[in-house]
């Protein structure tokens, strides 16, 4: 619902307040789990529905997959949200030249056991923001069981691969809903989770 239900939102304010695409900014869900949350997959799903929100004119997203407390539904470092906010703002509401988002998954490609993932908005090159192994990453094959992998930055690329999977078919990333991932750009901006395929989730069937 989140999918149809958000957008329509955003256009019925346009319409109403005649500016045209006036500029939207939201803000992702950061990572959170408590017992109201029992399903893993639910608050990613609806960070999806949020990040398919960009496909539409005039809109930016500030990222808090980093930002966020399992116990607590809303990050207290409201002001690095606000940072993040502003350069989505000077971006799409001013049209700066700058780097106002982090890495946000574009293909894939399957080279053997292995994934290459391409994405945008990677500034001025992809990293871990405590330097450590990237980590957040599963692989799937056809029969759709997802394994954690391996991953490391090649070039503008990242490549995923996982031993238990000989032929990859689907990357998740950050795919929970209290994550562990810590791709960023080296402008220290966290990716946003995201998922190669289009399996049914478990929200699908929510009325």
């Amino acid at each position: 619902q989140y999918r149809t239900l958000f957008p329509l939102m955003i256009t019925d304010w346009r319409v109403r307040w005649k500016q045209g695409y006036l500029p939207f900014l939201l803000v992702q869900l950061p990572g959170y789990s408590s017992a109201q949350y029992q399903n893993e997959y639910e608050w990613a799903e609806l960070r999806e529905a949020q990040l398919m929100t960009l496909s539409y004119p005039a809109t930016g997203m500030a990222v808090t997959i980093d930002l966020g407390e399992t116990d607590n539904l809303h990050p207290e470092n409201k002001l690095e949200v606000g940072n993040r906010l502003a350069l989505a703002a000077r971006k799409i509401a001013y049209n700066q030249d700058l780097v106002y988002s982090g890495p946000v998954y574009r293909s894939m490609e399957v080279a053997g056991t292995k994934v290459r993932l391409r994405f945008i908005c990677t500034g001025s090159g992809m990293a871990t923001k405590d330097n450590m192994p990237l980590k957040g990453f599963l692989v799937a094959g056809e029969d759709r069981l997802f394994h954690r992998a391996e991953a490391y930055v090649e070039g503008d690329e990242i490549i995923v691969f996982a031993p238990e999977v000989s032929l990859p078919v689907a990357v998740r990333y950050a795919w929970a809903n209290s994550p562990e991932g810590n791709l960023f750009n080296k402008e220290g901006l966290p990716a946003s989770p995201f998922r190669t395929d289009s399996w049914k989730g478990v929200t699908d069937d929510k009325k």
